[in-house]
């Protein structure tokens, strides 16, 4: 049972994100992933600085990005006191200028250790492989990111 346990308190994570920056918690983004590293960034304050630069949020609309990030197809492997996780994702947006549509597709590659407080992300790569109308999402220019 603990194997299941810990593959689940690992999904968790990666669900715990897509709550998160959907919300518009950019800090809370940072805290998350802070432990680790983020496409080579590291640092909570670093990581919820780069989102909050990259991502737009309408105030309107609690100061979200009026996105949601699917997660699929988890897969979780775990090792004793570490563990790697491998999922698609899917973002999908609507705002008063663009009509409801996927925007962004692609993967995500995680690892993750565990202390005694529990799981936390040692280090997440996004690989994006398909790029929609981003231009109420993202302030840079989306080809950055692949």
């Amino acid at each position: 049972m603990s194997e299941l346990a810990d593959r689940l308190a690992v999904t968790e994570l990666l669900y715990r994100y897509a709550e998160l920056i959907d919300a518009g918690d950019f800090d809370g983004v940072g805290e998350l992933l802070g432990r680790g590293n983020f496409m080579g960034v590291a640092g909570a304050e670093r990581i919820g600085a780069l989102f909050a630069s990259t991502t737009r949020r309408f105030p309107d609309h609690g100061n979200t990005p009026r996105t949601r990030h699917l997660v699929l197809n988890p897969i979780v492997d775990v090792s004793g006191d570490t563990a790697t996780a491998r999922s698609t994702f899917c973002v999908v947006q609507q705002t008063d200028t663009i009509a409801l549509q996927p925007i962004v597709v692609g993967r995500y590659h995680d690892a993750f250790a565990r202390d005694a407080h529990g799981w936390y992300f040692t280090e997440r790569r996004v690989d994006v492989e398909m790029i929609g109308d981003v231009s109420d999402h993202l302030m840079m220019d989306p080809h950055q990111i692949r």
